[in-house]
């Protein structure tokens, strides 16, 4: 893998950028391999990377029924951040954002990490108790966070309103300094770029018809629209169609699917300095690098597995929005989208080896996949090498929904994020 720098860069630039090799290969899938993960996101890119990294597993298939980062990481909003409420929560968010820090010298490639701080707002004598007692939680743990006043959370986001003739009026905010955005392509990009190199195969417009079993129950490979591929372990990373997937194989999973929609508006010049964002009245917002301001909502109500929603939890959001900064209201909105979210009863992911051995499943993420990208990829990785669970990790299995040991991050996750 040719390595990017300002000399390279020059180098190029010089005789017309011809001379760049293809990020990664598109091979025809081998008959077998060690580890087949299906799903070319970020989480199911990095989990390949550090399969090779991490456990010098290069015998790797990563499978795509799409193209890749043509799912959930393609449509999310970028929002990072690790300011959950409980232990183990803050455990997995928090090496997520550790590993974030790092993450464009770690794949030589720029994944555009922002640490432009991510504010929350309270808007009633609730919010600001709740957020008070994250922040006390966060900082036991290690996370940062801090209390702000209105006028100080207005002092941080100037745009912000904070008139007390506001529907909802702001009483403060609790502020993570080392929250902020990446790019979500790049993410995705950099994953590939780098497995690639370390002789992962990504296999794109390869979908998983079935998964294969044994005669003892342990999984032997998939079936795919280009053939059956043989593998003694396979690892689900598919967010929405996880549960189908996982169907495929005889395993229930406790998942809901439900569409979530964002939106950008035509781009300004920069005037919104960090992230934004209203669990009372379900939006958030921040400004890309292109300047679009990046608006999300909260999920429809209905499952489904439509990347579409309904109009009027858009409207609802622009509502919102509009009132929180009345400087947008006249700003256009270009375009809007959706993807699916794979939702648990106590919105905390699974990562955990299943019932069937040699068939493990990274799922469950929500509305804030994409902020745990590298920390989930990671542990993912050591889980599904190892076959047992990365200390994080461990405590994000299936059977906490039978033993009752739930991981409640309803109230951390009530806003789509």
């Amino acid at each position: 893998m040719r390595k990017y720098s300002v000399f390279a860069i020059a180098r190029e630039a010089m005789r017309g950028h011809r001379g760049w090799p293809e990020q990664w290969s598109s091979p025809e899938p081998k008959k077998n391999y060690d580890v087949i993960i299906v799903g070319a996101g970020g989480h199911g890119l990095g989990t390949a990377y550090y399969l090779a990294k991490e456990h010098g597993i290069t015998n790797v298939a990563v499978l795509e029924k799409g193209w890749l980062g043509g799912g959930n990481t393609g449509r999310n909003t970028t929002i990072i951040r690790s300011n959950y409420l409980y232990d183990e929560s803050a455990g997995i968010y928090d090496h997520s954002m550790k590993l974030w820090d790092g993450l464009s010298q770690d794949l030589n490639y720029n994944v555009m990490y922002s640490p432009r701080g991510v504010m929350m707002l309270a808007h009633n004598v609730h919010d600001v108790q709740v957020f008070k007692r994250h922040i006390h939680a966060n900082r036991l743990n290690g996370v940062d966070n801090e209390w702000l006043t209105p006028e100080e959370a207005k002092a941080y986001c100037p745009p912000l309103n904070i008139s007390t003739e506001a529907r909802y009026p702001v009483m403060g905010a609790a502020l993570q300094r080392r929250g902020g955005t990446a790019r979500h392509d790049a993410v995705a990009w950099g994953y590939a770029r780098a497995a690639a190199a370390r002789g992962i195969d990504i296999i794109q417009n390869c979908e998983v018809t079935g998964i294969n079993r044994g005669p003892d129950g342990a999984v032997t490979g998939v079936e795919t629209t280009r053939g059956t591929i043989g593998a003694k372990k396979v690892g689900v990373v598919a967010a929405g169609h996880s549960s189908v997937l996982m169907q495929m194989a005889g395993v229930q999973v406790p998942l809901e699917s439900y569409p979530l929609q964002a939106l950008v508006s035509e781009p300004v010049k920069p005037v919104f300095p960090c992230v934004v964002m209203s669990n009372t009245v379900h939006a958030y917002i921040s400004q890309s690098d292109k300047g679009e301001l990046v608006i999300g909502a909260g999920t429809d109500q209905y499952t489904s597995y439509s990347q579409t929603g309904g109009l009027h939890i858009i409207q609802h959001t622009l509502d919102a929005i509009c009132e929180m900064f009345p400087i947008f209201t006249r700003m256009k909105m270009l375009r809007s989208w959706g993807g699916i979210v794979d939702v648990t009863p106590d919105r905390s992911p699974i990562l955990a080896k299943t019932p069937v051995k040699g068939l493990y499943v990274n799922c469950g993420w929500g509305t804030g996949g994409f902020k745990a990208t590298p920390g989930s990829a990671h542990v993912f990785a050591h889980t599904v090498a190892r076959d047992e669970p990365h200390p994080i990790n461990a405590p994000f299995t299936l059977e906490r929904f039978r033993s009752g040991r739930l991981i409640d991050e309803a109230a951390a996750a009530a806003v789509a994020h």
